[in-house]
């Protein structure tokens, strides 16, 4: 979902980077706030930091994009889950800014667009189709599965749009244009990739809940009430 750098015109680097940096902000303060009640919190956002940095760090080229952006994994829905929307955020904006000094991958002027759509979209999507399962008494793993899927989903719908924007007063249709991006990366590799990162996302919470459950209830992941239920 990487935007390559230089892809948006100036006035979309600025509205981009104007909508992700209050995020980033209010998840700097929460992560500073949950330091001081929980231990070892800081050792475990940069273990899932390491995480979404890796699972984001193998693109898949898109040719029907013609070098516009990037297909991969994302893992933001297992830190949203796990750490809460506001922090995933800002793990996936570091993530990328190294991506893009580093490595080429996606770029500085194109971070805005690339945190809104990885970092806002899919960890508040993950979280609250998280949370929207529990409440409908389904599976851990299924839990897991769909924040997954879904946070991966929101997030290509996300570039999506930032690239059917970009149509705008070119005689062009903005909704046909991001239907057409939506639709090449689903068609070229998206649409299995979020089932697998379902599939992971499920799996680890689960592997979790077996070795070290005190991990999901002092991150307020599941509380002693569910586990019975979600077992």
């Amino acid at each position: 979902m990487h935007i390559t750098e230089g892809i948006l015109p100036p006035q979309w680097v600025f509205t981009w980077f104007g909508v992700s940096l209050p995020f980033v902000g209010i998840g700097i303060y929460h992560i500073k706030q949950k330091k001081k009640t929980i231990p070892g919190y800081i050792p475990l956002a940069g273990m899932l930091g390491a995480a979404v940095f890796v699972f984001s760090c193998f693109p898949i080229p898109v040719i029907a994009l013609q070098g516009m952006a990037t297909s991969h994994p994302c893992g933001t829905g297992l830190s949203a889950v796990l750490l809460g929307p506001f922090v995933s955020v800002v793990i996936a904006a570091i993530a990328l800014l190294i991506q893009a000094l580093f490595l080429a991958h996606g770029g500085l002027t194109t971070l805005g667009g690339n945190i809104f759509s990885m970092g806002i979209l899919g960890s508040f999507s993950g979280y609250f189709v998280f949370k929207t399962a529990q409440r409908c008494k389904l599976s851990l793993f299924w839990c897991g599965f769909l924040a997954g899927a879904i946070s991966d989903l929101f997030t290509y719908l996300g570039t999506s749009v930032a690239l059917g924007l970009l149509v705008i007063n070119k005689s062009d249709s903005f909704l046909r244009a991001t239907a057409e991006i939506f639709g090449a990366f689903i068609v070229t590799s998206q649409g299995i990739l979020c089932i697998v990162e379902g599939i992971v996302v499920g799996s680890i919470l689960v592997f979790i809940y077996r070795r070290r459950p005190d991990i999901l209830f002092s991150l307020g992941v599941m509380k002693d009430a569910e586990k019975d239920v979600q077992a």
